[in-house]
């Protein structure tokens, strides 16, 4: 079998994979409305394994075999991440707040100069 062939055979699965994931989506929304006086839980179990499979056949797909990857360098590089310590976070969160409480003190003071000084200007 030529590469041309291979390729086509490829995509067309893949495009029948997509097909599948979307009428099963499709299958779930119909299928709630469909058995609106069925058992409560009868109902979310329907939804539940057609939403499973649907992810299943999307994890089988290119997309979502890149994703599985990434997911997987994401996790490695979270390992690698030096998170701060209590103390430091708490310092952090303290510094932020006074500065926020300096620069609101800041604002108001000069939104009321400003008041004042527009007051006098229009009263003249």
């Amino acid at each position: 079998m030529n590469i041309q062939g291979l390729k086509k055979k490829i995509e067309f699965i893949e495009i029948i994979k997509w097909i599948g994931i979307v009428s099963l989506l499709c299958l779930s929304c119909i299928a709630s409305y469909f058995f609106y006086d069925y058992n409560f839980y009868i109902k979310k179990m329907m939804v539940f394994f057609c939403l499973a499979v649907a992810i299943g056949i999307f994890l089988i797909t290119k997309i979502g075999k890149l994703l599985i990857i990434f997911l997987k360098e994401s996790s490695i590089e979270l390992r690698k991440v030096v998170w701060p310590t209590y103390q430091d976070s708490l310092n952090t969160t303290l510094i932020v707040v006074v500065v926020t409480v300096i620069v609101s003190l800041v604002l108001w003071g000069l939104d009321t100069v400003l008041l004042h000084v527009i007051s006098f200007g229009l009263r003249l």
